[in-house]
C-alpha cells in the first residue's frame, strides 16, 4: 500500500492544473465571504462588539479549515479515475494486492494531501488573523486543532472516495467535483450562519457528518474571540449566538456534545470506507 500512496501523491503534484484548482476551491470560498456573504455580520450590535473582526474571521478561518480538508481530497482522487480510464487500476486488481489495500492507497494518499493543503490555508489564515489583532491558538488549542483536522480529513476522504468510486470517466468527475465545490461549503455551514437558515435546511446541516468538523473549530477557534467580545453580555445572548453561528447544535433542548460530534465523524469515516472498498470489488470496477 505504501507504494501506491506515494505514487499517487507525486501524481497530483505533478499535475499543475489539478493542485491549482485544488487551491482555488478554497480562494472561491474567501471571495465569496468577501465580496458577497459579509454582510450577513451587518447587524449593528454585532458590528459593535469588540475585536468584531476577529471574531468575525475566526468564524471563517474554522469554516474554510474543515471544507478544505473535504474539497482538496477530490482533486486528489483524480488519480482513482485516471487509472480507471487508462485501464491501470486493471493491472492492480490482478496483483496479489488485496483490493482494501488498493483502496487504502488511494484514501490515505488523498488523506495526506488534504493535510498539507489544508496546512497551507490554515498559515495563511492564521497570518491574516494575526494581522487584524487576533492571536495564535495556547499550545492545547492548537493540539485539539491538529486532533480535529485529522478526524476531519480521514472522515471527508473517505466519503469522497465512495463517490468517486462510482465514476468512470473525467467528464462524470469534473461534474462531481464542480457539484461537490460548489454545495459542500453549504452543507457544511461555511457561507451563511445556519441560525438564519429555515429550520429544514438547519437540521440537515447538523445531521451532515462533514459539518461538525466545522462546529468542533468553531469550538476552539471562536473560544477566546467570543469571551472578549461578548465579555459583560448575559449568557443567553452569548447562547443565542454560538447556536446562530454554529458553535454549538442543538435540537430542541438537545445539545450536541463534542464527543457525539467526534463519534459521528469517527463512524462516518469508517461505513464510507467499507462502502468504497465494496463499490471497488464490483466487477468492471
Amino acid at each position: 500500500m505504501s507504494v501506491l500512496l506515494k505514487r499517487n501523491i507525486k501524481m497530483y503534484f505533478k499535475d499543475k492544473i489539478n493542485f491549482l484548482l485544488s487551491l482555488l476551491a478554497i480562494f472561491i470560498i474567501v471571495a465569496l465571504y468577501a465580496l458577497f456573504l459579509g454582510n450577513v455580520w451587518g447587524d449593528a450590535q454585532l458590528r459593535a462588539l469588540p475585536e468584531a473582526d476577529v471574531l468575525r474571521q475566526s468564524w471563517l478561518t474554522a469554516g474554510i479549515l474543515a471544507v478544505s480538508t473535504v474539497t482538496t481530497s477530490m482533486g486528489a482522487f483524480a488519480v482513482i479515475v485516471d487509472d480507471r480510464v487508462k485501464k491501470i487500476n486493471k493491472a492492480f486488481y490482478a496483483s496479489p494486492i488485496k483490493r482494501r489495500y488498493i483502496t487504502g492507497g488511494y484514501i490515505f494518499s488523498a488523506f495526506i494531501i488534504s493535510l498539507i493543503m489544508t496546512a497551507v490555508s490554515a498559515v495563511l489564515l492564521g497570518i491574516h488573523l494575526i494581522a487584524i489583532g487576533g492571536s495564535l491558538p495556547t499550545l492545547p488549542d492548537f493540539l485539539k486543532i491538529i486532533g480535529i483536522v485529522l478526524l476531519s480529513g480521514i472522515s471527508g476522504t473517505a466519503m469522497v472516495c465512495f463517490i468517486v468510486s462510482s465514476l468512470k470517466t473525467h467528464s462524470a468527475f469534473g461534474t462531481a467535483s464542480t457539484i461537490m465545490g460548489t454545495f459542500i461549503g453549504f452543507l457544511m455551514g461555511i457561507y451563511l450562519p445556519i441560525g438564519v437558515l429555515p429550520e429544514a435546511v438547519q437540521t440537515v446541516i447538523k445531521l451532515f457528518p462533514p459539518s461538525h468538523a466545522a462546529m468542533l473549530l468553531r469550538r476552539v477557534l471562536m473560544q477566546t474571540p467570543i469571551a472578549n467580545s461578548f465579555e459583560g453580555i448575559p449568557a443567553e445572548y452569548v447562547n443565542q449566538f454560538e447556536e446562530s453561528m454554529g458553535v454549538v447544535f442543538r435540537f430542541g433542548d438537545f445539545e450536541i456534545t463534542p464527543v457525539l460530534s467526534i463519534t459521528a465523524l469517527i463512524v462516518c469515516s469508517l461505513i464510507f470506507y467499507a462502502l468504497a472498498i465494496v463499490n471497488m470489488r464490483k466487477p468492471g470496477k
